[in-house]
This record gives C-alpha cells, sequence and structure tokens, in this order.
C-alpha cells in the first residue's frame, strides 16, 4: 500500500509542476518589470519561460515514471 500511494503521489505531482513553473515565472517577471520599468515585457517573457520550464519538468517526470514501470513491471502486483 505505501509504495502504491507513493506512486500515485509522484503522478499527481506531475501537474504541480506546469503550475508551479509558469507562476513562478510570472512572478520574477512581474519583479523585474518593477525594478526596471519596463512593464509587461519581462512579465511575458518570463510568463513563456515558465511554461517551458513547466513542460520540460513535466516531462522529465514522465520519463522517470514510465521508467520505473518498465522496471517493475510485474514485481509491483499487490
Amino acid at each position: 500500500m505505501n509504495k502504491k500511494f507513493f506512486k500515485y503521489l509522484s503522478i499527481s505531482a506531475i501537474g504541480l509542476h506546469l503550475v508551479s513553473g509558469v507562476v513562478v515565472g510570472v512572478l520574477i517577471g512581474y519583479y523585474l518589470d518593477k525594478f526596471f520599468n519596463t512593464s509587461p515585457i519581462l512579465t511575458i517573457l518570463f510568463f513563456f519561460f515558465g511554461i517551458i520550464a513547466g513542460f520540460r519538468n513535466m516531462y522529465k517526470d514522465v520519463q522517470k515514471y514510465i521508467l520505473n514501470n518498465e522496471d517493475n513491471n510485474g514485481k509491483d502486483k499487490k
């Protein structure tokens, strides 16, 4: 039960990585815009950087999940 719980928990975190990347990107862009007085340019730029980072993190998590599933194929039947 414990292994299955952590497996499902790691799967559910995949969507959070996309959202967190976008939020961090927008926050960085917003504060840099305030500092350099270049309103919305850096916010928009870092929004797209956040999307790219979020998808990259999702891709890595899915690849790790697939590799772990192939290694445990047939071993985790409980």
